[in-house]
């Protein structure tokens, strides 16, 4: 599933061949999202220029704006399988799973696939982007908001585990599975161990390690494990420097103890039993 790092690669891929554009077209090929494709969204976002494109946790943010039909948001989200590739020209031939397309007048198409469906594309209308799949997101992670003392402040008297803690998109947000074991293992953290137990010096680790697993990922245009791409349509590589993440029973990077693997909520976690206390 695409998280923040395959977002933001998204956001950044996307900007030099949106930014400044005017939308010509927006040809929907298949409305049944996760979230529908509004009947109206064509007629939103033809002649309407973007001037930016902004990122809340998992969702993008395109700020289109036309001098006499006024302003509103383009919200986007890349559900469990989606991703935004820029094309040349208008021409190229669509398959299956490509559901929508943004022709802009400069000659480049934006187009969004989704095997899964599992994605939105959806209307904000005026000014602001208020929508109520924003309302209750935390913190953005990288951002002077997150740091070990607001980490320490919502995990008092929290009994669910560390890692099932930072995942959680109120407490903050784009953390994924893969990011939360290598956060973890980087600040040295066993990931079973109750959020509410975990002093606040290990938090102010765990917020740092958060920041570089996320900006290391970002720089690495984010893990392709299944269906994701970059807008070039190139994979992302991070997950081939992964030190615990799909790497059971092969030796720790730093001590050589095999990495376990256990579940946690149904999801993998994979740890150092010797690094991670």
């Amino acid at each position: 599933m695409p998280e923040l790092p395959e977002v933001e690669t998204t956001r950044q891929g996307l900007l030099p061949s949106a930014k400044g554009g005017r939308i010509a077209d927006v040809i929907v090929r298949d409305r049944r999202l996760r979230w529908p494709i509004p009947a109206n969204l064509a007629q939103s976002l033809i002649g309407k220029t973007v001037v930016d494109i902004q990122r809340r946790g998992k969702y993008l943010l395109w700020d289109c704006r036309a001098k006499n039909s006024g302003r509103g948001f383009l919200l986007s989200h890349l559900g469990m399988s989606g991703s935004l590739r820029v094309i040349d020209g208008h021409a190229s031939e669509a398959q299956k799973h490509d559901h929508l397309d943004l022709q802009f007048e400069h000659g480049v198409t934006i187009r969004y696939t989704d095997p899964r469906r599992f994605g939105a594309m959806l209307w904000i209308d005026g000014a602001t982007p208020v929508h109520p799949l924003l309302a209750a997101l935390g913190p953005e992670p990288l951002s002077a908001d997150f740091d070990g003392n607001y980490l320490f402040g919502v995990a008092r008297g929290r009994s669910v585990s560390i890692k099932e803690f930072i995942m959680k998109s109120a407490v903050v947000v784009g953390v994924g599975n893969i990011y939360a074991s290598e956060s973890l293992y980087r600040a040295g953290i066993h990931p079973t161990r109750a959020a509410g137990k975990v002093s606040r010096a290990r938090l102010v680790r765990l917020a740092a390690a958060i920041k570089t697993t996320l900006q290391n990922a970002i720089d690495a245009g984010g893990s392709s494990l299944r269906d994701y791409v970059q807008t070039s349509g190139e994979l992302g590589y991070f997950q081939l420097r992964a030190a615990v993440y799909d790497r059971a029973l092969l030796p720790c990077r730093v001590c050589q103890a095999p990495i376990k693997l256990i579940r946690q909520g149904q999801r993998a976690s994979y740890y150092c039993p010797r690094c991670q206390k």
